[in-house]
């Protein structure tokens, strides 16, 4: 099992920082490309056609501008593929978000929040995904959400101490 996290151009690595650590954390394998659906059609293609037999479950895609690197290997495989839109000027991830959402019925490509949170986030949906026949990943989920509520109930008690002063 793992995740394959293509970015459309390496000036895209801060966005996906996020999706890397998050899967380290949940100790799930990755690999990363930097392949363009406009500038390496044929090797994003070549990828996402053979992903299924390299062992990779779930593809994230990170681009901006145009942003149709999700799309471009959504339809050349039958994995689950996540967009993540990452802001550029001059319309700082408007254009990303909308070719990433907007795919044809037939050819879908989950998207999650722009920029960095997007990183975390797609990684987040990748390990749900996988987490669905994995017991072990999916208690490792439910730790994290645990963890999450009890950081946010933290903060709540801090916020009352201090306006209680």
């Amino acid at each position: 099992m793992s995740v394959a996290v293509i970015l459309g151009s390496k000036s895209d690595l801060d966005v996906v920082r996020g999706a890397f650590d998050t899967l380290k954390e949940f100790g799930v394998p990755y690999v990363a490309h930097v392949f363009s659906a406009h500038r390496t059609p044929e090797e994003a293609v070549d990828f996402a056609k053979n992903a299924r037999s390299s062992g990779v479950d779930v593809i994230i895609c990170a681009a901006g501008m145009a942003a149709h690197l999700g799309g471009v290997i959504a339809a050349h495989t039958t994995l689950p593929v996540i967009g993540i839109p990452v802001p550029s000027a001059p319309f700082n991830a408007l254009d990303s978000l909308l070719a990433t959402v907007q795919m044809p019925p037939g050819v879908p490509v989950g998207a999650v929040t722009c920029g960095k949170a997007g990183g975390k986030n797609a990684a987040l949906y990748a390990i749900e995904m996988i987490a669905i026949k994995d017991a072990a990943l999916a208690q490792k989920l439910a730790d994290f959400r645990r963890d999450q509520r009890t950081k946010v109930l933290d903060s709540d008690a801090e916020l009352a101490a201090e306006l209680a002063k």
